[in-house]
């Protein structure tokens, strides 16, 4: 019938447009993978924290229970692969605390040291 539309399964696949070629995911390297995940990880926390606005208390995407889920993602992330990720490690780590420290002098009322977001994975943050 000439007056139903087309399904999108009939579709080609779309051309990627300009930039670099996607590549395939089996060949990007473990390390890059993790990389990126505690990097999307951190940057969720510090938006979920209020970190990207001069007054992160007023924040209208400040939401500390969701920032405790995404530190404690990142924590177990970070410490679960740390012998893996040879010179990343270290910059992943940093900023780890950092996001414990923001969390925990962002809070009312803080967390015992040793019972913040991630600290079962990464020890007491002070």
């Amino acid at each position: 019938m000439a007056d139903q539309l087309d399904s999108p399964a009939d579709d080609p696949a779309p051309e990627p447009t300009g930039g670099p070629p996607a590549r395939e995911l089996a060949e990007v390297p473990a390390v890059e993978v993790i990389s990126r995940a505690a990097v999307m990880l951190m940057s969720a926390a510090a938006e979920k924290l209020g970190l990207a606005e001069d007054d992160p208390v007023s924040s209208p995407h400040r939401d500390l229970d969701e920032a405790r889920r995404l530190i404690t993602a990142l924590a177990g992330l970070v410490t679960a692969s740390a012998e893996y990720l040879g010179l990343h490690a270290g910059p992943l780590r940093e900023g780890l605390q950092a996001l414990q420290r923001a969390f925990r002098e962002g809070s009312v009322y803080p967390d015992e040291p040793g019972t913040g977001p991630g600290e079962k994975y990464t020890g007491p943050v002070y």
